[in-house]
């Protein structure tokens, strides 16, 4: 007869916390990575839509003398610098082609994205005390060469430009960062680059439907 101990043995349970937080790390990953497209995405949108927009307002205001009196005048910025704007689109094109490539092209287009971001706030920024635009708009006007803007204001909007142009910084900041856990366009191609062939439909020979719908599909039905 054998012996019966009323004791349970020990379960082994020291593999079973380390799985679990695994899992737990792995999902937890996922959940920012899916985060972090959506942030990204979200901010380099807006960012370029405040570039494109403060680009376009009034950053200085002044007077030219003509005749005895003064005549406003008034520059955006895109007659002070074009620069911003234009790595706004930069910005816009990386942004969607970060989702088009993987690996290393993947890292190249995210920094791309980064540098359009932080030229643009630069520019922005440098270019908030600027008078030439308005300088040379008074010479025109006065048709006189040596003429200058007299009363010159700035106004906030090139650092609402800057401010933009920050949000793209940061989207691209997040795609060199988690980027190489988003995913990629293509759905209808192998890995290898080539499509997918396509199975062909069973064809009946007993059913005319079935034949008529292998020679629509440009099938032979009698193979």
């Amino acid at each position: 007869m054998g012996y019966v101990s009323a004791v349970p043995p020990p379960r082994n349970d020291i593999d079973a916390p380390a799985s679990g937080a695994a899992d737990t790390a792995d999902g937890g990953a996922g959940r920012g990575g899916r985060r972090s497209v959506a942030v990204a995405l979200l901010l380099g949108a807006l960012g370029a839509t405040v570039v494109l927009l403060a680009s376009g307002r009034v950053w200085a205001r002044g007077t030219a003398a003509v005749g005895g009196g003064s005549l406003p005048l008034t520059a955006d910025g895109r007659a002070v610098t074009g620069l911003p704007a234009a790595l706004a689109i930069v910005g816009l094109a990386a942004l969607v082609a970060v989702f088009a490539v993987r690996g290393r092209s993947r890292l190249l287009v995210s920094g791309l994205l980064a540098l359009s971001g932080l030229g643009a706030a630069l520019s922005a920024v440098l270019a908030a005390d600027d008078r030439q635009a308005l300088d040379a708009q008074a010479a025109r006007t006065t048709a006189d060469t040596a003429a200058q803007v007299g009363a010159l204001t700035h106004t906030a909007w090139p650092y609402i430009t800057a401010a933009g142009a920050a949000l793209i910084l940061v989207a691209g900041l997040l795609a060199l960062r988690f980027g190489r856990s988003w995913p990629a366009m293509g759905g209808r191609y192998e890995r290898d680059g080539s499509p997918r062939a396509r199975k062909a439909a069973a064809v009946d020979p007993d059913r005319p439907e079935d034949l008529w719908k292998a020679l629509d599909r440009g099938e032979d039905p009698t193979r």
